[in-house]
């Protein structure tokens, strides 16, 4: 895939109640889709479970605060139009099983934004400072948004990203959309020496013409002492070791916490048009790590 001079990373939410957060600005990753390939079923049945969220609650509850925190603000680094509320206003449960993150045309109680009033609130959510880890297997099932400027994610940082900064602490982007290619999905590493512009990943498409707004899909990645290697629906489209890195430093051997977010517009995306409606959802019907 031919590598876009436009930013595609998120950039830190510096809110009063996040104590280490910090995202990126990223451009579309250099690689293309591989063949799939099935991922190791039985590798799978021997693994430990260390963090668990089936979304189970009460309709209109918010996420498990042993688990999540929610950042708020906005995000300047990439122009992204929302506002992240806090509580419960754009992350609750459905009572079906389901985290609902929600993307609205609105802006209740005069949220300002870097270019002014906030046309849009959504949330994101991460577990820094509640739960990190190194290795394992990483998966999400959810159903993305639809529309122009939508921008779902389910990544990662390094968790010493308070220390060393971004990129250095490393990112991996489990998934990632934007509304202009409904049927695609990408996964990136970002390091020193290969952000931005220059992040490493591939993209995955559906057969046929399908869209990811049509229904769930699992997003995952198997990630190892240097190596990290991303599937949809147990299908395997790449993996990246330190080979691919051009000599820079592999960011990716020690922990790192998980992020969720439901951006709305931005450099990657473009903002949303008038073939845009409201509100739009990212459904996450739960998520798990365990040990392999």
């Amino acid at each position: 895939m031919t590598v876009r001079s436009s930013w595609r990373r998120r950039a830190s939410l510096y809110a009063a109640s996040l104590a280490c957060c910090a995202a990126s600005l990223a451009a579309m990753p250099s690689g293309a889709s591989a063949a799939p390939a099935p991922i190791d079923s039985p590798a799978k049945a021997a693994a430990a479970a260390t963090f668990t969220d089936d979304f189970n609650g009460a309709a209109g509850s918010a996420v498990d605060g042993g688990k999540w925190q929610i950042e708020t603000g906005d995000n300047v680094n990439n122009h992204e139009r929302q506002y992240y509320t806090a509580g419960n206003s754009n992350a609750a449960l459905d009572g079906q099983g389901n985290l609902v993150i929600t993307a609205r045309k609105e802006n209740p109680n005069n949220y300002q934004c870097w270019y002014g009033r906030c046309e849009y609130t959504s949330a994101r959510l991460n577990t820094s400072g509640k739960f990190t880890q190194a290795y394992g297997h990483v998966e999400a099932r959810m159903k993305v948004p639809r529309g122009q400027g939508m921008w779902p994610a389910f990544w990662m940082l390094g968790d010493d990203i308070g220390s060393v900064g971004w990129p250095a602490c490393g990112e991996i982007d489990v998934m990632e959309n934007v509304g202009f290619e409904p049927g695609t999905i990408h996964g990136t590493l970002h390091g020193p020496g290969y952000s931005g512009s220059g992040g490493i990943g591939a993209a995955y498409t559906l057969p046929g013409g399908q869209a990811f707004a049509d229904g769930f899909h699992t997003f995952a990645v198997d990630w190892a002492p240097d190596s990290v290697k991303w599937s949809v629906d147990g299908n395997v489209y790449q993996t990246r070791t330190p080979a691919d890195v051009g000599g820079n430093q592999w960011a990716f051997n020690k922990p790192f916490f998980l992020i969720l977010n439901l951006a709305v517009g931005g450099y990657w995306p473009g903002d949303p048009d008038g073939s845009t409606s409201f509100p739009q959802q990212l459904v996450v019907d739960y998520v798990h790590v365990t040990t392999q």
